[in-house]
């Protein structure tokens, strides 16, 4: 299986990507391997593989200029801005206000053909704004993430700083491989340190 996946099972492991909540949704259920011992939800990491590779196709499909990522928390604003910055697509920080997608006389007004969020729960309103206009949407989903208005969920820890630098890492790399702008892994000249947020947020 490993031979498969998009990166080695390992670095999946090491980063937490497949660590959930304590908390499940009926619509995350499906993703859930196991829950561990101390009540943590397990994702299925093939899945979570497939489901990368499921979305970076979908995303090259458009041009990156009518691309939008949203991210609100600071580990996701790193990663995601980071990708932005590779795939050369529109990057919202923070909160997407009412009216951006769907009120042309907005000055901050624009029209996305597809969105990829980090978080449905702290980006609801950009979702809610893509399916007014039935803009597509690509989001990273947790075990607690509602995912209604969703046409494509990434299921996955979405709050980790490890795990959000390998998801966009990965979604990068393989972006650019289905858009014919690398034609290998080894032509991806970034590491997932470089969309790892460099401060560690503390536990209150």
């Amino acid at each position: 299986m490993e031979n498969e996946l998009l990166i080695d099972q390992t670095a999946y492991l090491e980063a937490g990507i497949h660590i959930g909540t304590k908390i499940t949704t009926p619509g995350m259920r499906r993703f859930i391997y196991k829950i561990r011992e101390d009540g943590l939800y397990l994702l299925d990491l093939a899945t979570i593989d497939q489901r990368i590779k499921i979305a970076a196709k979908m995303l090259a499909k458009y041009d990156p200029k009518e691309i939008v990522v949203t991210a609100s928390r600071i580990y996701a604003l790193t990663a995601a801005s980071k990708f932005a910055e590779i795939t050369g697509t529109k990057m919202i920080s923070g909160r997407v206000m009412p009216g951006m997608f769907t009120n042309p006389n907005r000055s901050d007004f624009m029209e996305p053909s597809i969105l990829l969020v980090s978080d449905t729960r702290n980006e609801r309103q950009a979702i809610r704004e893509a399916s007014k206009t039935s803009i597509p949407t690509v989001a990273l989903c947790d075990t607690d993430n509602l995912i209604k208005y969703v046409d494509n969920i990434i299921p996955c820890n979405n709050k980790g700083r490890r795990a959000l630098a390998l998801i966009y890492y990965l979604l990068a790399r393989e972006f650019m491989k289905e858009k014919g702008l690398i034609k290998s892994n080894e032509e991806f000249n970034y590491k997932v340190y470089d969309f790892e947020a460099k401060l560690e947020m503390k536990a209150n």
